[in-house]
C-alpha cells in the first residue's frame, strides 16, 4: 500500500492546560539509543529518576517512582492500592478532577463521602474538619492541590494537618502543582501524591510520578483484599521499581524515561525555588496584560495557580472562534473551560518550558491582533 508519509506536525506554542512545550534537551533525550528495560544501565537510570523525583516532591519516601502511564493512572495507582471495599473516603470536589476521584472510590467499592465546593474556590479546611468529625470512621481524605479545570490552589499543608489529627490518610492530586507551586510532601505530611510529566516538568505526556509515605505503604501491605488492578498493584510493582535485584513486571517506556530524567535534571539545574518563582513572575505579567484587554480573572489572587491562568472573556467575544483563530493564524494553543465553565472561560497555561517572556509577549500580541478583527 502506498501514499503514506511520515507524520510532520506543525510547530505550536502550547499555552493550554497541558501538555506544555517540551524542552529541546528533553526531545533530544528521546532520540537516544533504546536499551532493554532490565539492562544494568537502565537500572542505574531508574535509581537516578527516583532520587530526582524525591528532590522535586521534597520527600525522602522510599516508594517514589514514575508509573508507566499518564497522570490518570497515577491517580488510579493511589486509589486502587489504598481503597478497599467498604472504606469510607472523603473526597473534596471543586472541579473536574475531584469528580474523577469520586469515580475511583465508587468503582473500587469504597463508601464515598463527597464534599462539594464552588468551582473556582479552594477547598475550605474548616468544612473538611467538620465533616471528618461527623464521619469518624473515615479512612482517607482525597483532594486536588491545584485544580486544573479552574486554576485554583488549595491549602494542602492545612488539609494534611487536619487529616493527621483525625488519623486519616491523604491522597493528593499534584498533577499541575509539581515544579510550579510550592509542594512539600514530607513537611506537610502528605501520604500518597500523584502527578504528570506534561505540565511543569515540560516532558512528554504518558508518565505519572507518584510518592507514598511509610504509613500509606503499610496500608498497602496490610490489605485484606487483592488490589483490583494487576498492573498498578504496588506489591508487584515494587519488585521492579524497588532497590536491589529487580524482577520483570512490565516493559517500561525506556525512551520516555530518558526524557523524564532529562526534564528532572533541568529542574534541578534551575533550582526548584527559582523554577517556582519564574512561574509567579510571568503569571503576574500575563494576568496584567489580560486584564488590560478586558479579561477577568476567575480566581481570587491569593488562590491562583500561576501556571494555569483561568480568565473570563470580555462580553461579546465568541470564545471558540477566537481560540480557533489563535491556533490557525498564530499556532497558539490555549484551553477552553470545562463543566459549568465551558464556553465561559479560558485556561491559559504557563507551565515549565512554556513559562517565559517570549510566550507571554507572543500570547498578548496575538490576542490583540485577533480581537481587533
Amino acid at each position: 500500500m502506498s501514499g503514506y508519509q511520515s507524520f510532520q506536525p506543525r510547530s505550536r506554542v502550547l499555552m493550554g492546560p497541558g501538555p506544555s512545550d517540551v524542552h529541546p534537551r528533553v526531545l533530544e533525550a528521546l532520540s537516544r539509543p533504546t536499551i532493554g528495560h532490565l539492562d544494568p544501565q537502565f537500572q542505574e537510570l531508574m535509581s537516578e529518576i527516583k532520587e530526582l523525583l524525591r528532590v522535586v516532591f521534597q520527600t525522602r519516601n522510599e516508594l517514589t517512582f514514575p508509573v508507566s502511564a499518564p497522570g490518570s493512572a497515577g491517580m488510579e495507582t493511589c486509589f486502587a492500592n489504598l481503597v478497599e471495599p467498604g472504606d469510607k473516603v472523603l473526597v473534596c470536589t471543586n472541579g473536574v478532577f475531584g469528580k474523577r476521584m469520586q469515580e475511583n472510590v465508587n468503582r473500587l467499592g469504597g463508601e464515598l463521602v463527597n464534599l462539594d465546593f464552588e468551582w473556582g474556590e479552594p477547598v475550605c479546611p474548616k468544612r473538611v474538619e467538620e465533616t471528618l468529625a461527623q464521619h469518624q470512621d473515615t479512612k482517607i481524605l482525597a483532594f486536588v492541590h491545584a485544580e486544573t479545570s479552574t486554576g485554583v490552589l488549595s491549602n494542602a499543608s492545612e488539609l494534611a494537618k487536619i487529616a493527621q489529627n483525625a488519623n486519616v490518610l491523604t491522597i493528593v492530586d499534584t498533577v499541575t502543582s509539581l515544579a510550579g507551586s510550592e509542594l512539600k510532601v514530607d513537611e506537610w505530611g502528605l501520604d500518597a501524591v500523584y502527578s504528570g510529566t506534561q505540565k511543569c516538568l515540560s516532558c512528554v505526556p504518558g508518565i505519572s510520578p507518584v510518592s507514598f509515605s511509610q504509613k500509606a505503604l503499610d496500608k498497602v501491605k496490610g490489605r485484606q483484599s487483592l488490589v483490583s488492578s494487576w498492573f498498578l498493584d504496588l506489591n508487584l510493582v515494587l519488585g521492579y521499581w524497588g532497590e536491589g535485584k529487580r524482577s520483570y513486571h512490565h516493559t517500561a517506556p525506556v525512551n520516555s524515561m530518558y526524557a523524564l530524567h532529562e526534564a528532572l535534571v533541568l529542574v534541578v539545574e534551575e533550582g526548584l525555588k527559582q523554577c517556582i518563582e519564574r512561574h509567579k513572575k510571568w503569571h503576574s505579567v500575563l494576568m496584567d496584560g489580560l486584564v488590560e484587554l478586558g479579561f477577568e480573572p476567575l480566581v481570587a489572587p491569593e488562590y491562583r495557580i500561576p501556571q494555569l491562568n483561568a480568565v473570563k472573556l470580555p462580553e461579546g467575544l465568541d470564545e471558540a472562534a477566537l481560540r480557533q483563530e489563535l491556533l490557525n493564524r498564530f499556532d497558539l494553543e490555549v484551553g477552553a473551560g470545562l463543566g459549568p465553565f465551558a464556553g465561559k472561560i479560558w485556561r491559559i497555561g504557563l507551565m515549565g518550558n512554556s513559562c517565559n517572556e517570549r510566550n507571554v509577549v507572543y500570547c498578548l500580541s496575538a490576542l490583540k491582533e485577533c480581537m481587533k478583527r
